[in-house]
């Protein structure tokens, strides 16, 4: 890969992550024990609103740890969407719960809330809300279906930091909800991940869970299992610094997406450019994704763009079409033609933190050529 060549992401640190690492290198502190991630855990916890931050090794361990808190039984049921990351799924299949998905929304890529009524059955036990490429569930609409049927909410905000949903800030509802820190989101720990909750219990079983479950005064005396999910202290350091700038991060996005679609606006009868906004919630650009009109391939597009030096990603692979749950017996018959639709046109395009103008220029220019060269226009 050249020196030149434009990453689909590229974390910004320039705040104060140095000067926090030198800090845990100087006290030794590096390990979980050490102050910065209860520093993170309490700061994260105060500005969405919950009463409880659980920091964990990664998304995808809180996801676990959260969906093991409920105590959920084999055979439960469990509505996902199906467009979204296969960390949502993982860890219902590992414990013998059933996921059931719907499509999404066609414009915001969420799960589309009209069609969760029809998904109920006397076996569904729980609900869980993915906000995607930077646009929220509708959380109203999911807080009603789940107090209609009586089900716990989970929250996956991995990809919604700052965001806010109505008047509360993503991250808050339901019984239980979770952040990533993986490098390409708008806080990161280079690895990493939280459980919020309002529910003491839920909050002291995550953190059990997180530690292997030891208990205290018999700490090799095991009544439960849990995970080695624990956050570091150095990772805990630069979420520290990051989120010190969470706001102006979420800003810069905001300009950084605006810009991609008044300069892609012109293109619209060929690609489908995001929402800025719904009536519920405002684009924080996690990412900048694009969906070709036509049943255009969005791998051949990303080849074009890859040998023009220009990194992409492809959208998300729908849960009811992966192998692995198809050999399980999971999904049979299921057709959800929105998510099966993107997800055969659809991909992103660069737009981290550090993404110059110069860079973003670039990409434009580029995306440009691709369609034109795809279309023939």
């Amino acid at each position: 890969m050249s020196a030149d060549f434009i990453a689909v992401n590229t974390p910004l640190l320039d705040g104060n992550e140095r000067a926090y690492l030198n800090e845990c290198i100087d006290s030794g502190w590096i390990s979980s024990e050490g102050p910065f991630v209860r520093r993170l855990e309490s700061e994260l916890a105060e500005y969405v609103g919950r009463k409880h931050g659980v920091a964990t090794s990664s998304g995808s361990a809180a996801l676990d740890i959260a969906v093991d808190a409920l105590r959920l039984e084999p055979g439960d049921e469990v509505i996902i969407p199906t467009f979204t990351i296969i960390s949502c799924a993982a860890p219902l299949v590992r414990r013998g719960l059933v996921p059931v998905c719907v499509d999404c929304d066609g414009r915001s890529y969420t799960m589309k809330t009209a069609d969760l009524e029809a998904l109920v059955t006397p076996r569904t036990k729980a609900i869980m809300a993915v906000h995607i490429y930077g646009l929220p569930v509708d959380m109203d609409a999911v807080l009603r279906f789940a107090r209609a049927h009586q089900l716990r909410v989970i929250e996956d905000a991995a990809q919604a930091h700052g965001l806010m949903c109505g008047a509360a800030r993503c991250g808050s509802f339901g019984d239980i909800s979770i952040f990533s820190f993986y490098p390409n989101k708008h806080l990161t720990t280079g690895e990493g991940g939280m459980v919020l909750t309002d529910d003491d219990e839920l909050a002291q079983r995550c953190r059990s869970l997180r530690n292997l479950c030891f208990q205290p005064g018999r700490r090799f005396v095991h009544e439960d299992l849990g995970f080695n999910y624990r956050m570091s202290n150095v990772q805990a350091a630069i979420g520290c610094a990051q989120f010190e700038r969470l706001d102006e991060f979420l800003e810069k996005k905001r300009r950084m997406g605006r810009r991609y679609t008044q300069a892609f606006e012109a293109w619209g009868e060929y690609v489908q450019l995001p929402l800025d906004s719904t009536d519920y919630a405002q684009n924080g650009y996690w990412v900048y994704p694009l969906v070709l009109s036509g049943q255009q391939s969005a791998e051949a597009f990303m080849a074009l763009l890859s040998d023009a030096g220009v990194g992409t990603r492809p959208f998300f692979y729908p849960m009811h079409q992966q192998p692995v749950f198809q050999r399980r017996g999971l999904f049979n018959g299921v057709s959800l033609p929105v998510s099966e639709r993107i997800a055969w046109s659809g991909l992103y395009i660069p737009s981290g933190l550090g993404l110059s103008d110069d860079e973003q220029n670039r990409v434009i220019e580029q995306v440009g050529t691709a369609i034109a060269t795809t279309y023939g226009c």
